[in-house]
C-alpha cells in the first residue's frame, strides 16, 4: 500500500512557475513507475508526465517536467511557462506495470493516487 500526498500548487500569473511535490509513504516507493494527471473543471482526467524505476522520464510538453528522488519518497513535477489551460487539480499516481509494455497515460493502470493539488494559472 502506497499513500501519496501532493502539495506545491497555488495560485500563479501566466508565465510564471511552480514546483509540486508528491511525497509517497512506505519503503518501496523505487519500486514503482509515477506519474501525474491534471484534471480541469468539466473535463477528463489527463495524462501529464511519468518516469520509471530508472529515471527514463515521459511527459506531454516540454514545459512540465517530472523528475524524482527516490531517497526521499517524493517525486516532482516543475511547470514552467505555465498558461491559463494550465488550471486545473494535478494528481500524482504510482503503478506497479512495466515501463516498456504499460501505456503510460492510462490512468486505469496506475495503482494509487493522492488527493491532488490545485494550480490555478491567471492571464
Amino acid at each position: 500500500q502506497v499513500q501519496l500526498v501532493e502539495s506545491g500548487g497555488g495560485l500563479v500569473q501566466a508565465g510564471g512557475s511552480l514546483r509540486l511535490s508528491c511525497a509517497a509513504s512506505g519503503r518501496t516507493f523505487s519500486s514503482y513507475i509515477m506519474g501525474w494527471f491534471r484534471q480541469a473543471l468539466g473535463k477528463e482526467r489527463e495524462f501529464v508526465a511519468c518516469i520509471s524505476r530508472t529515471n527514463y522520464a515521459d511527459s506531454v510538453s516540454d514545459r512540465l517536467t517530472i523528475s524524482r528522488e527516490n531517497a526521499k519518497n517524493t517525486v516532482y513535477l516543475q511547470l514552467n511557462s505555465l498558461k491559463p489551460e494550465d488550471t486545473a487539480v494535478y494528481y500524482c499516481a504510482a503503478s506497479r506495470g512495466s515501463w516498456a509494455t504499460m501505456r503510460r497515460p492510462d490512468p486505469m493502470i496506475y495503482d494509487y493516487w493522492g488527493q491532488g493539488t490545485q494550480v490555478t494559472v491567471s492571464s
